[in-house]
């Protein structure tokens, strides 16, 4: 994406290219550019290297002294078990069953990586773009092209590993029916997975960029305000204006944690329903 205006409430949430290189125009590439580095990309990296670093020193901080209180975490680390185990028992294990474990590393990190990227977005890095030159900041998740290939990635898990995994029992799931309906059940199954794909990468596209561009148009509310008719039509307007925004950026933060946890459910459930082929032999088994 280009750079949009800077009077434009879409300025501090596009994509802005740092790094780009032409390129011969195509269907990827409608403007001849390809962008090489951006303050999206640069979020990523920096979501990337906080939680290879942070992560590791969070996990280590133990009770201390006798052999088993260096098992039991302290701080962080709680939190960070407490989480990774929530995800493990509540969530993958009764739609993953077996191959919990196969899978459950992949569940860990695309919660937390979304999380990082999501609560990078809210911090107010754009005061520092004048510094540096080049604009700074933004959440990479209300960027499609991120959100589009974390469901690509999460798509080609639930192929990939349904094939090697079920084999034909993932096949016969493409025509659930009798062999003379497959022309058109396969079709509507194959529909169905891209649709899953699809409704990843826009579910959490659509949610952080909404809340993004309401406090934006906010915002723009009292600078036009003060632009206009100076601190006598300003300070009216901008009181209850900043009062509403604290308020949206809690929700924000709400939103944040929800996103992360829904992409991740999901992510979830459609693997298992990829790779799991007998539920109702788990239901019986489990009832009794």
């Amino acid at each position: 994406m280009r750079a949009a205006s800077s009077d434009s409430p879409l300025s501090h949430i596009v994509q802005h290219p740092i790094t780009v290189k032409e390129v011969e125009p195509g269907f990827f590439t409608p403007e001849g550019v390809v962008t090489l580095m951006s303050d999206h990309i640069l979020m990523m990296i920096l979501g990337s290297l906080l939680l290879i670093v942070l992560l590791p020193i969070a996990v280590r901080k133990t009770r201390g002294g006798s052999r088993l209180n260096m098992l039991v975490p302290r701080g962080p680390g709680n939190l960070i078990e407490m989480i990774c185990a929530y995800f493990r028992d509540e969530i993958a294990r009764p739609v993953l069953f077996e191959h919990t474990d196969r899978f459950i590393k992949y569940i860990w990190s695309v919660f937390f990586f979304i999380l990082t990227l999501n609560l990078l977005g809210l911090i107010p890095f754009a005061p520092l773009s004048g510094l540096v030159g080049t604009h700074i900041g933004g959440t990479a998740t209300a960027n499609i092209w991120v959100t589009a290939t974390m469901a690509v990635l999460t798509m080609i898990m639930m192929v990939v590993n349904g094939l090697r995994i079920g084999g034909l029992d993932y096949l016969k799931h493409f025509n659930p029916g009798p062999a003379y309906l497959a022309p058109i059940l396969v079709p509507v199954e194959i529909v169905g997975l891209l649709a899953k794909g699809f409704a990843l990468a826009v579910r959490l596209f659509a949610n952080m960029v909404a809340g993004h561009i309401l406090l934006a148009v906010l915002l723009s509310f009292v600078l036009g305000a003060f632009s206009s008719g100076g601190w006598q039509l300003g300070a009216p307007i901008a009181i209850p204006v900043v009062l509403g925004s604290v308020a949206i950026m809690m929700l924000e933060i709400f939103v944040a944690f929800l996103q992360a946890f829904i992409f991740t459910f999901l992510t979830a459930l459609f693997i298992g329903q990829s790779v799991v082929f007998h539920h109702d032999d788990h239901e019986e088994a489990a009832a009794h």
